[in-house]
């Protein structure tokens, strides 16, 4: 993950990926994941967009 200039954002991040990491039956660890396959890796990734163009699309109405 990129380094963030606000410590709050990381943490929200890593809460944001476990929430959706758990939506998608993908049990994640704290620290190293690469472990993981590509289809869950995957699933995750697109969990996390799917649920920021929500957020996205309810901020613009």
């Amino acid at each position: 993950m990129a380094k963030s200039m606000v410590p709050e954002a990381k943490q929200a991040m890593e809460r944001f990926k476990m929430e959706a990491a758990a939506e998608v039956g993908v049990n994640l660890k704290q620290g190293y994941n690469g472990d993981l396959t590509s289809r869950q890796a995957g699933s995750v990734g697109g969990q996390m967009v799917k649920k920021m163009i929500e957020q996205y699309e309810k901020s613009m109405s």
